[in-house]
């Protein structure tokens, strides 16, 4: 099973791949980093996209009333996708209960990344991830 750093090798690997980051969405650090910021610093970015994570993971808006339950202690959506003028950004929540703080930032370039992929690797990225 992959740690930090293959999974944001794995992640910088995908088309059109800007930078990547694994996050604790609580406390808003970057566990790890890899390629470029959107912002030209990863910390500020990390807290930046710490904030969103946080704001889909405690609202029930975004979530039916008649979801499944998830995991205990994991948050009620899976991921965020926030699309900008030059690119879009992934976020995708690492499941299990002692992994749910923990989400996966993907920055891909709009015009060589293709969302659909990201979207799926992104998941495959953050399920195989584990923490040390």
């Amino acid at each position: 099973m992959p740690g930090i750093d293959e999974c944001l090798l794995a992640a910088m690997t995908l088309p059109g791949a800007r930078g990547a980051a694994v996050v604790d969405w609580i406390s808003g650090l970057a566990l790890g980093t890899a390629g470029e910021s959107p912002s030209g610093d990863h910390e500020a970015t990390a807290a930046e996209t710490a904030e969103l994570a946080r704001m889909a993971a405690e609202h029930t808006a975004f979530v039916p009333p008649d979801a499944p339950e998830p995991e205990k202690g994991a948050p009620p959506v899976e991921g965020v996708i926030v699309t900008a003028p030059g690119g879009h950004h992934l976020i995708h929540f690492v499941g299990g209960v002692l992994d749910s703080s923990v989400f996966v930032h993907l920055w891909i370039d709009r015009r060589e990344g293709n969302l659909a992929l990201a979207r799926i690797r992104l998941r495959e990225i953050a399920e195989s991830l584990v923490l040390a």
